[in-house]
């Protein structure tokens, strides 16, 4: 870290308020690119793919205006960003969640994102949130640092340089992926090869021997999950999804679509060269270097790692994760310990094609959830989509039980404006009210298991909770948690929404906000289906 950075954190700890940590601009784009030498239509941020790096100091304002430029109409014009991670406390509608908090931002327009993380802290990336647009391409990673870090002293170095990134990467476009279709190759800060194809050069990591490195581990991928490893070395994680964990030795991570991990790595190994490894969920291999990256040590050769067998003996058990802070699950311990309990099971439907969680497919409606709610037209058992939007109690328990043996294995499942504590997690028949692990993305297993997870409804506003493939998201898997709706207190002016209350939550529905439903509308092409 610089001395302008800790003088900085000093400041805005200080007047948190008053300080923009990002007052910024992100263009949207389409761009030709090629990250494994086979070159495809794609989208871009600011130019460069993956989007750059979104950093800030705990407390600190992000002002991120995102303008979109998008042409290419089979990767869709319009768009909108999710901050994900991010609770968005006091900010609804700067989630981002296209048709659930607000209309996408219409192609030769701009919106604003304005918010301040409320205590928070961590590894969170941003990525579009409408149709299947960020497995083009519009996704990067995003961290907030914070000087008062209670693993401070376990690392020697926590900067850009220590972020992975991992996603995977389809030489066809997103519309013309199909459950059987497996991705061409593993990206890792960007950079990978793929069958058949050139051996191009790999992200490295590099580190200097006898130092400690907070490695933030970002899943950044539309479907893939990975057992991450390096070989020759052991981690020690320290965070999950933002949220501090107790330390925990591992030698593999297995890591889920949309989850995050921080690690220490001790530089402890000979100088050399060490294989990255992110060994997909799918048939595939490390040959050629595929789904692979370099560990190299200050000091060696350029090339390739020798071949190691390295193999693992300590992976990652989520059920061996607890929170650092704050660790006890909310409500009682115990069946029966919440306020409210609901249990979503989700099936494959072969008769209409989708997905139903409790019957129902999620269907973005024609009017965000967010506004059906501040117009106060309908009543909140009216809500739309029908079926697919749950009201909640404000400041109560909520438990949910996700059952797993839906198709195509373990689903990540995460929910939005929280993080929860899995008190049952994938795997496991054991229920830990006690010191559970707290995160946002979760794996609901396979046949036989309960995932079981608790939070508290502080936090106003709809929320999405969903499948975190993409493409099963597309096909329904979600659902709307709308919080503190019947209680909600709304004041629409003559001028329109110019000045909404609503418990908790202030919208400052004005301007470019109000304006991205109106622009949408206007559009002549279909909603969901710019091509």
């Amino acid at each position: 870290m610089t001395g302008h950075f800790w003088s900085l954190s000093t400041l805005c700890l200080t007047l948190a308020s008053s300080c923009v940590a990002l007052n910024t601009q992100l263009v949207i784009s389409n761009a030709k690119v090629a990250p494994d030498d086979f070159v495809k239509d794609a989208i871009v941020i600011n130019g460069d793919y993956p989007g750059p790096v979104l950093t800030a100091v705990k407390g600190e304002r992000f002002q991120i205006d995102v303008t979109n430029v998008l042409v290419n109409g089979s990767m869709n014009r319009s768009t909108s960003i999710h901050w994900h991670g991010i609770k968005q406390h006091l900010s609804n509608e700067m989630d981002g969640t296209a048709m659930v908090t607000q209309c996408p931002i219409v192609s030769g327009h701009s919106f604003m994102y304005d918010f301040t993380p409320v205590n928070q802290s961590g590894t969170f990336w941003y990525h579009s949130h409408f149709t299947l647009q960020y497995c083009e391409g519009l996704r990067g990673p995003m961290i907030i640092y914070d000087p008062l870090d209670p693993h401070l002293d376990m690392y020697d170095v926590d900067d850009t340089s220590t972020i992975l990134t991992i996603l995977d990467w389809y030489h066809v476009n997103a519309y013309d992926v199909t459950g059987s279709t497996n991705p061409d190759a593993t990206l890792i800060n960007g950079r990978g090869r793929y069958d058949g194809g050139p051996p191009v050069p790999l992200s490295v990591l590099s580190v200097l021997q006898g130092k400690r490195y907070r490695i933030r581990l970002i899943n950044m991928a539309c479907k893939a999950s990975f057992v991450f490893s390096i070989d020759g070395h052991t981690f020690t994680v320290i965070e999950a999804d933002g949220e501090n964990t107790w330390p925990l030795a591992v030698d593999s991570i297995q890591i889920l679509a949309g989850q995050r991990y921080s690690f220490i790595l001790n530089a402890n190994q000979t100088v050399d060269n060490y294989w990255i490894r992110t060994n997909p969920n799918y048939n595939t291999t490390f040959t050629g270097g595929q789904n692979s990256a370099i560990l190299r040590y200050e000091g060696a050769l350029q090339r390739d790692p020798i071949h190691r067998d390295w193999i693992s003996s300590n992976p990652l058990s989520e059920p061996n994760l607890h929170a650092l802070e704050n660790p006890a699950a909310p409500g009682l311990p115990g069946v029966g310990g919440a306020d409210v309990s609901l249990n979503l099971v989700s099936v494959w439907d072969d008769n209409i094609g989708r997905f139903l969680i409790d019957g129902y497919s999620f269907t973005p409606p024609t009017i965000p959830v967010l506004l059906q709610i501040l117009t106060g037209q309908l009543d909140a058992s009216q809500l739309q989509p029908n079926g697919s939007v749950f009201t909640l109690p404000p400041n109560k328990t909520i438990e949910l039980s996700i059952p797993g043996g839906q198709p195509e294995g373990y689903h990540p499942f995460h929910l939005h404006g929280h993080a929860f504590s899995v008190v049952r997690s994938a795997g496991s028949d054991t229920y830990n009210y006690h010191n559970p692990v707290r995160r946002d993305t979760t794996s609901n297993g396979v046949a036989g298991d309960n995932v079981t997870i608790r939070f508290r409804t502080d936090n106003s506003g709809p929320w999405l909770f969903h499948c975190h493939i993409d493409w099963h998201l597309d096909l329904g898997m979600a659902v709307v948690f709308a919080e503190d709706v019947d209680d909600s207190s709304l004041r629409i002016t003559s001028k329109g929404l110019s000045d909404i209350q609503y418990p908790d939550l202030i919208v400052v529905a004005v301007g470019a906000w109000k304006q991205l439903c109106p622009n949408y509308d206007d559009l002549s092409s279909t909603i969901w289906n710019e091509s």
